[in-house]
């Protein structure tokens, strides 16, 4: 059953897509986070407020594994993916790792991911310690329903002192919509509509923190993971919007980015 979204993607129509995930969006597979199997890759294009492209991020999954709790009462199902995130004209700008999980009735996606790399640029041969919490997604939500947090706390070093604390937090997540249809290039797809506060700070002293707040609303299937996101500055305006492309086996011929340039442009 997790391969399904593969196959609509494949079939290339929309009401399929429609219908088939539908069947999987509350059962995914406890072994394969959001349906990911080996060698998948997920596209994602990255546009600005007038829909033109900016960059996109390729998720190439390297390794499934599981993890058991210390008693081994509970098993969690892992995903480690390779993420590169790219320029509009597909020169790589950041490689990092994610690890995305499932356990019992919910999927993580890896809090590191919540951070803008940029964010990091300035301290160049520096010391980093990750400190990362995973993003719950339920696998089936109920409208009003809060979510705990999730992000990432990086500690910049050098050999001999701390230099400053940088970290990235989504918080006060709400379930705003239920299941509903949302129609990507990559299918339509199931999706719970999920609003939160983006905060990320640079904290050098107590004194010295220099903050962002924005607004992001998640759409997201529990069969496929993320479909949709768009993220708002503190005055409400739209900054900028994540879109799933493609899902590729890794049977299938990788598509370039180029070709998803021209596609449909989100308002």
């Amino acid at each position: 059953m997790t391969r399904l979204p593969l196959l609509l993607l494949l079939a290339g129509t929309h009401m399929a897509a429609s219908a088939l995930t539908l069947s999987v969006a509350s059962a995914p597979d406890t072994a394969h986070p959001f349906g990911l199997q080996h060698g998948m890759e997920t596209v994602y294009q990255l546009q600005d407020a007038k829909g033109k492209t900016t960059g996109f991020i390729r998720n190439r999954v390297v390794k499934l594994d599981s993890e058991q709790n210390k008693k081994q009462t509970i098993t969690t199902g892992t995903a480690l993916l390779k993420s590169g995130r790219y320029d509009a004209k597909n020169k790589l700008l950041n490689l990092q790792d994610l690890t995305f999980r499932c356990r019992q009735d919910t999927s993580f996606t890896d809090g590191t991911s919540e951070l803008n790399p940029d964010k990091l640029a300035s301290f160049r041969d520096r010391i980093f310690v990750y400190s990362p919490t995973p993003v719950p997604w339920p696998n089936q939500a109920t409208v009003g329903t809060q979510l705990p947090s999730g992000g990432i706390t990086v500690q910049v070093s050098s050999s001999a002192v701390d230099i400053a604390k940088v970290y990235a937090k989504v918080q006060n997540r709400r379930v705003v919509g239920g299941l509903a249809p949302v129609t990507t290039p990559a299918g339509t797809f199931q999706c719970y509509k999920v609003e939160a506060e983006l905060e990320s700070a640079t904290v050098a002293r107590a004194d010295m923190v220099i903050r962002t707040k924005q607004r992001v609303v998640d759409f997201y299937s529990p069969a496929v993971g993320l479909v949709k996101t768009e993220v708002y500055d503190k005055k409400g305006k739209l900054e900028q919007v994540r879109l799933l492309m493609a899902r590729n086996s890794a049977s299938e011929q990788t598509a370039a980015p180029e070709k998803y340039k021209e596609k449909t442009k989100v308002k």
